[in-house]
């Protein structure tokens, strides 16, 4: 497998089971649900936040109650949906794998078989007519605008080792209700024990869900854009420290675009990574293994060829 890639074989699903996508489909249709979700919570969010703040003021046990879901929210995506099940980075045991897809369903950005498979998409054809976030499509297009539309799934076979996960594949079942329960339930009761049923529903429900999202969809559109290409330019993507704290450490783009099977993203001990600090943490007690690193050796001659083609082009 060459740096880039995502090496892995799909086949399709049973038809009752995963949803299929046809080719040749002219106009992409709006998807009203997810339209109107992702433009209606900022508004609710705002709105939400300001009665609550209005009636009970600065409360820090709210507020701690918001920080600490977004971490685990937003971490059970980079570290569950993206390092673990769409690109197998680590194993990890039952335990972990159940709270990545008990609160990954809790930031609505579907299910991790869902997203994992369009992930694996996006690494198999960045910045091409089949990249299901195509930066070259604009902006907006990459951070949200595509999820605006029901996807032209030009390859529509999910990977099997996901469909034979029988957690992944109940998550998946029964996402729906996961996401509400996770999402805005949780929160909210834990925030009645904290004082206030509303301060959990603004800001660590519907509050944090806004954030997280754009926190995720800035690196699929801010890390196409803006930042450095230490390690490849055969695509758009870029290493960006800022959005690394933003995004749990899924700023150094470059880098994981070229070494995508690397448990890591900010691969030096002062790279902003949360993310691996988790799983490298959990791997000491035994709850993550087979924790993959690319040898440095990679490392440095891919740095170096850059280096090498930035100086012959200066010359």
């Amino acid at each position: 497998m060459k740096p880039g890639s995502f090496e892995t074989h799909m086949d399709l699903g049973p038809k009752d089971t995963v949803e299929t996508h046809l080719e040749g489909v002219k106009q992409p249709k709006l998807d009203w649900v997810n339209t109107i979700f992702l433009t209606s919570t900022p508004i609710v969010a705002i709105a939400l936040s300001w009665l609550y703040f209005s009636r009970h003021g600065l409360e820090w046990s709210q507020i701690a109650l918001a920080v600490l879901f977004y971490f685990i929210t937003g971490m059970s995506i980079t570290g569950g949906y993206h390092r673990l099940f769409a690109h197998k980075t680590y194993k990890a045991n039952k335990a972990v794998k159940l709270m990545y897809l008990l609160f990954g369903a809790a930031t609505f950005q579907n299910s991790a078989l869902k997203w994992a498979a369009d992930h694996r998409v996006h690494h198999n054809h960045v910045d091409g007519d089949k990249d299901p976030y195509n930066i070259n499509k604009g902006f907006w297009y990459a951070h949200i605008g595509w999820i605006f539309y029901q996807e032209k799934v030009i390859d529509p076979k999910y990977p099997k080792d996901l469909l034979n996960d029988k957690l992944v594949m109940w998550q998946h079942r029964n996402y729906l209700w996961l996401c509400v329960t996770m999402g805005f339930i949780l929160p909210t009761v834990i925030g009645h024990f904290l004082g206030s049923a509303l301060g959990g529903f603004a800001l660590a429900g519907v509050g944090r869900v806004v954030f997280v999202h754009h926190c995720t969809f800035f690196i699929n559109s801010l890390c196409h854009i803006v930042g450095t290409r230490p390690y490849t330019d055969s695509n758009t993507a870029r290493d960006s420290a800022v959005m690394a704290v933003f995004s749990y450490g899924e700023g150094y783009h470059n880098y994981h675009h070229y070494f995508p099977t690397d448990y890591r993203n900010g691969i030096r001990w002062f790279h902003f990574d949360p993310t691996k600090w988790m799983i490298k943490s959990l791997s000491y007690v035994g709850f993550t293994n087979d924790l993959k690193k690319v040898p440095e050796k990679l490392i440095n001659q891919a740095k170096l060829e850059m280096q090498m083609k930035k100086y012959q082009n200066v010359a």
